[in-house]
């Protein structure tokens, strides 16, 4: 089931969103992740979040992450990764929103690809700031 982030959820959504981005981003130190584990943590409290929630164990097994129509991100435990957790949630996004962007790191292969096979399109590159890592700007638009 998919539904709105409820503040008891924030704890369990923040051990997925750190647990996700040290796992993608190996080439990030992980002491970037904690450092910035408190700040995250209060955005996401302003953000638009919608959760997975298994029906059978209620636990969350993902979440996506939204500013308007800017995806911050989808993060999925790494036990249920390919399983459609991650489409389900852009599915549903892609149900309330006619258009979406975001930037994803080069080197994230596997986003990358899930992006476009999801019918994202590349639209820019660039180097970002704090890592100097490439970065693309992926778009997607309802037809």
């Amino acid at each position: 089931m998919i539904r709105n982030l409820s503040e008891h959820d924030i704890d369990e959504v923040m051990n997925i969103w750190l647990d996700a981005n040290q796992k993608a981003h190996s080439f990030i130190a992980n002491t970037y992740w904690i450092d910035n584990y408190s700040t995250v943590k209060t955005m996401i409290t302003q953000a638009e979040v919608y959760v997975y929630e298994c029906d059978n164990t209620k636990q969350i097994v993902g979440f996506i992450g939204l500013n308007d129509q800017f995806i911050a991100g989808i993060f999925v435990k790494a036990h249920a990764r390919s399983n459609g957790f991650g489409k389900q949630l852009l599915d549903y996004t892609k149900t309330i929103k006619s258009n979406l962007n975001l930037h994803v790191y080069a080197k994230n292969e596997r986003a990358v690809a899930f992006y476009l096979r999801e019918q994202f399109r590349i639209q820019d590159e660039q180097i970002e700031a704090v890592h100097h890592e490439k970065e693309l700007l992926m778009t997607w638009k309802r037809t």
